[in-house]
Formats: C-alpha cells, structure tokens, sequence
C-alpha cells in the first residue's frame, strides 16, 4: 500500500458564507494530494504528457462527515491500495482537521490514455516501478 499526505490552509475563497469549505473544493485537495504524491516520486504530470500519457478522470466520490472551516489546516492523505496492472488507477483521500478529526472520505478514478489516441494503456513504466516497491510483500 502506498500513502501519502500533504497539507492545505483554507482559504477564505474556499468556503460559503458560514465559514465552511465549499462540497466542490475537496476535489481540489484530492487533485493537489495525487500531484504532490506522484511529485515526490521525481515524476509530474508534465513529465507523463510528454510520454505521451494523459490521466483523465473519469469518476469521482466524497463522502462528507465533518466541515472543514476557514483557516483550518488540513491534512489530506491519499492512500493507494493496490498497484495497477491496467489502464485504471484509483486513489483514496481522507481530510483531517488539525484535531486529526475525520472530515471527509473520497475516492478519484483515473485512466491512463495514449494523448495522440485516447485509447486507454498501462501505467508508465517509470512510475510503475517508483510504486512497485510499496506492494512488494
């Protein structure tokens, strides 16, 4: 299993009038966790486009349980549970308040698509073996 975490400062323009994170900015926090963890690996999304690889998403899931508020530090940690042998890779959030307490549960599907095709393919291979290592038992 692969994990990893980051962490965000609410900002003012992330929440409603009541002070509480807007339901739609959660996908945001999803999207800066699976760069950031793909960017500690020394790989970007820049660097698949140039391989010729794009990562549509193509399904998306939040489960909400508690309000991120405005100034709230917020730990997003992505957990991988399996390593991908097919065109689709899935990745599980969770968002913790700076009490560690639970706020939200989401997953992001994505596939791995030829740009010039847009036909789905596997993983590329230099990310596939920065991620083997976290399967390995």
């Amino acid at each position: 299993m692969y994990t990893y975490e980051t962490k965000i400062r609410v900002r003012y323009a992330e929440t409603d009038q009541m002070g509480v994170v807007y339901h739609s900015n959660y996908f945001q926090y999803f999207e800066v966790v699976r760069a950031e963890s793909i960017r500690s690996m020394g790989i970007t999304y820049s660097d698949m486009e140039q391989m010729g690889i794009i990562m549509p998403v193509v399904e998306v899931k939040c489960k909400y349980i508690k309000p991120a508020l405005y100034d709230d530090l917020l730990t997003i940690k992505l957990i991988l549970n399996h390593l991908p042998t097919d065109h689709k890779i899935t990745f599980h959030s969770e968002v913790f308040n700076e009490k560690n307490e639970l706020l939200a549960i989401g997953h992001v599907v994505l596939y791995f698509m030829e740009a010039k095709t847009m036909k789905k393919t596997k993983m590329p291979e230099t990310l596939y073996h920065k991620l083997e290592p976290y399967f390995v038992q």
